[in-house]
């Protein structure tokens, strides 16, 4: 059984993210998320994007962010966002 976060979407399998959306990917098995770009101004996202620069860099060849985390910390982050 599954449940829904507001305002996290997990991603079809369609490549593009609705317009004021993004895609990103996280976890072992990189699981699609698209997220809101509002979430971009949030000091603890900022965080994890700030990990993802030091992992990563800025070369993110699946065509959305990688965010080096677990699933349950990235949906438990996201969830104080919403």
């Amino acid at each position: 059984m599954g449940f829904r976060l507001p305002g996290i979407r997990k991603a079809s399998k369609a490549a593009d993210a609705p317009k004021g959306y993004l895609a990103v990917y996280v976890g072992e098995k990189l699981k699609r998320f698209v997220i809101p770009v509002s979430y971009l101004n949030q000091p603890s996202f900022q965080d994890l994007l700030s990990q993802a620069e030091e992992e990563f860099g800025y070369d993110h060849p699946m065509g959305g962010l990688t965010i080096p985390c677990s699933e349950d910390v990235f949906q438990r982050i996201t969830s104080c966002l919403n």
